[in-house]
């Protein structure tokens, strides 16, 4: 099962160890504009592969994605000094313009999973440059807010004292600062986290809510302020995306691809538990919401809208 990598800087390296690691696949293939680059990463990865699980690790061009079952779209370029961004959007689009045929050209059949940021509008790009090649929306698939989840329920877990495989709370809408944390649907062992609180002696007030909705709102913030990026969870989460759709997992994941309407806005893409397999997003669910809750996936949905209007993707 092969797997393709575009981009390979931090986040597409990253992704391709981290499927190393847990032996997801049977070959990697990096390709990027800077064939040295990728050629050094995939050397480098391939010297991961004794000390994990065997597999196929190289470097090639787009004709090498052919028979891909996933690619990961982990390209794009970083705003410039001065640089608006409309502008910022439109160099990201003219390489995903340049990116998505060629790749869906070697493999018709594949699997997008974007992650060039902003995730949301990139993936909404990304389906609309597929479907010109007569790829359905629900074979593109962005990270969306899979790490900001990731990042709720171990903040979640912190504060239970507990195992995080034991919280279920969601991130919806936009991967940014418009998200939504649905506390009315988040559990700890299947049961409310009021209930929960309570059977423990545990405070869970507004002042408690608002640190961990800081903490992991602004997560992003403070990783990039000390060290200039993020990488290693987002390469997990990519890497747990993979491994569902190769495996066809039927997993329930907060991922985001085009809707036709959500809390009144249209045409947009953004994150909700959607079940995923083989062929990319087999379904989309909106999960009870208090009517505040509602509110901010509006807010969110329109924040994303705006966005979109700014690239003139139709």
């Amino acid at each position: 099962m092969k797997v393709g990598v575009v981009g390979s800087g931090l986040v597409g390296s990253t992704s391709a160890y981290a499927l190393i690691q847990q032996g997801i696949g049977s070959e990697i293939v990096l390709v990027d504009l800077n064939s040295k680059r990728a050629a050094a990463e995939a050397a480098d990865l391939l010297h991961a592969v004794p000390f994990a699980r065997a597999l196929r690790v190289r470097s090639g061009s787009y004709a090498d994605l052919a028979e891909a079952r996933v690619v990961i779209l982990a390209a794009g370029v970083s705003q410039k000094p001065g640089e608006t961004r409309p502008q910022l959007l439109a160099r990201n689009e003219a390489v995903f313009r340049e990116i998505v045929p060629q790749v869906l050209k070697a493999s018709p059949g594949v699997v997008l999973v974007v992650a060039t940021n902003p995730v949301d509008t990139m993936t909404h790009l990304a389906a609309r440059i597929a479907a010109e090649q007569g790829v359905p929306a629900s074979r593109v698939i962005g990270t969306g807010t899979m790490l900001d989840t990731a990042r709720f329920r171990s903040l979640v877990a912190q504060w239970a004292a507990v195992d995080s495989h034991q919280v279920h709370a969601d991130v919806l809408g936009e991967h940014g600062d418009t998200e939504v944390l649905a506390w009315s649907s988040a559990t700890v062992g299947g049961m409310p986290l009021a209930d929960f609180a309570q059977a423990r002696g545990l405070s869970l007030d507004t002042t408690e809510q608002q640190r961990i909705d800081e903490a992991t709102r602004y997560a992003a913030y403070a990783i990039i302020e000390g060290k200039g990026a993020t990488y290693y969870g987002v390469g997990a989460a990519i890497a747990r995306l993979v491994e569902v759709i190769l495996n066809d997992r039927r997993s329930l994941l907060t991922v985001c691809t085009p809707i036709d309407q959500i809390e009144g806005v249209q045409d947009v893409t953004l994150s909700l538990p959607r079940l995923v397999g083989a062929e990319g997003v087999l379904a989309t669910f909106q999960p009870p919401l208090a009517e505040g809750e509602r509110r901010a996936l509006r807010a969110s949905a329109q924040a994303i809208r705006a966005l979109i209007e700014e690239l003139q993707v139709h």
